[in-house]
């Protein structure tokens, strides 16, 4: 199988991805779609991401990345049948075979910032070999209102196109960043936590999509006002780059056979390994790879 064939067994065609969305994606690196799930969808989804919490506390994220101050959960698609609508988002999809050509799913991560607590320097989460490179596309599943005061996603709109900064050491392989220019160092802000000129503090009420290059400035702000802004973060990546969460080291029988070939290969999941019950076993008692992702 490949991309194109896997999508149009699921049904996304180019009509799902329209030429605006489109030509915000290509220029300012993001576009908002509304009312992608219904207010009763998100609420769903919402209770589901606080029953997964309640179950690992602290531990929420430990698969990918533990945050003080914003509870995470990882790891989700084995973990509950409750964001397997987020895997048919058609216009996520199609942007993401856009944007990447033959892609995967990379990772998904639940993340909900606490009163006080959620701020990010700026960052992107993957670097580029040369300007139109892309590694990663970001969709932003809002199960709450996201609002100006309650730790919305900073962004700086067309700096996808700029030179990568603060990249997580985790994600960088065997990328070293080239020596910058005196346009690109006038760019670079001195402060990363600090406001950056012309950014954006996106909004959108629940139940919508934030689709965004994770090569653009990004990063979390903080909750000031204290209500949830509890989200998923969807990402997918090229096929030949490495997943953020491999999903064969943790699939279970259970996802395996509720996903369709053309779901199993784009979560690259095509066979279940003949070990799985072993790795399921050594996963209940603990074990594990943490990494180190942003958001």
């Amino acid at each position: 199988m490949y991309t194109k064939q896997a999508l149009r067994e699921l049904g996304v065609t180019g009509s799902d991805f329209t030429d605006d969305q489109r030509r915000s994606l290509e220029e300012n690196g993001f576009f908002i779609q509304t009312g992608v799930f219904s207010p009763e969808e998100a609420r769903e989804m919402a209770e589901a991401f606080d029953d997964l919490h309640r179950k690992e506390g602290e531990r929420g994220g430990h698969e990918v990345h533990v945050e003080p101050g914003a509870p995470r959960v990882s790891n989700l698609f084995n973990k509950t049948d409750a964001y397997d609508r987020c895997l048919a988002i058609a216009p996520v999809l199609a942007a993401s075979h856009h944007l990447l050509g033959e892609f995967k799913l990379h990772g998904a991560n639940l993340r909900d910032p606490l009163p006080g607590k959620g701020h990010q320097d700026l960052h992107v989460d993957v670097p580029k070999l040369f300007e139109d490179d892309w590694w990663v596309l970001n969709a932003i599943v809002t199960f709450d209102d996201m609002t100006a005061d309650n730790g919305p996603t900073r962004i700086v709109p067309g700096s996808h196109k700029w030179h990568p900064i603060n990249v997580p050491h985790v994600n960088q392989g065997d990328w070293e960043p080239a020596p910058l220019t005196p346009e690109e160092e006038a760019r670079t802000p001195k402060d990363l936590a600090a406001p950056y000129p012309g950014e954006l503090h996106v909004t959108a009420p629940k139940g919508s999509v934030i689709v965004m290059n994770s090569s653009m400035w990004h990063g979390g702000t903080v909750n000031r006002s204290g209500e949830r802004r509890r989200v998923l973060h969807l990402t997918y990546t090229r096929r030949d780059l490495p997943q953020q969460l491999v999903q064969r080291d943790y699939l279970t029988e259970g996802l395996y056979d509720r996903m369709s070939p053309a779901q199993r290969f784009l979560m690259d999941i095509e066979e279940l390994p003949a070990d799985a019950p072993a790795q399921r076993s050594a996963r209940k008692a603990g074990t594990g790879t943490d990494g180190h992702w942003w958001r």
